[in-house]
């Protein structure tokens, strides 16, 4: 066992916070899947993020986009804080519903 008593980085692994305040978890999960299709022109588009934790305790938004059924191309954002991930978050859902991206129905339509 290494006892050495200088460590090399001012983050511990075992860092608690005070009582109320979640040091290693993301607030409330962040995780979205839409998808664009339209038959006639032979378009089928999904477009998937979520919010998550680096080893670091840094947080994260994750994009991946590309044809369903492909697996497409990925995109990682860091961010010091979760707030400033969720900003971006809700400013590419936005953006998406403004494109036709419409979350994916669980019982396919009849």
């Amino acid at each position: 066992m290494n006892r050495w008593v200088c460590t090399d980085s001012k983050l511990l692994l075992d860092e608690e916070g005070r009582i109320g305040e979640s040091v290693h978890m993301i607030y409330q999960p962040y995780h979205i899947y839409t998808e664009r299709t339209d038959p006639t022109k032979n378009m089928a588009r999904f477009y998937a993020m979520e919010i998550s934790r680096t080893l670091f305790g840094e947080s994260c938004l994750i994009r991946r986009w590309g044809r369903i059924g492909a697996s497409g191309q990925s995109m990682v954002h860091h961010f010091e804080n979760e707030h400033d991930a969720v900003v971006l978050f809700l400013q590419l859902t936005r953006h998406k519903k403004a494109r036709g991206y419409r979350p994916r129905s669980v019982y396919p339509a009849h």
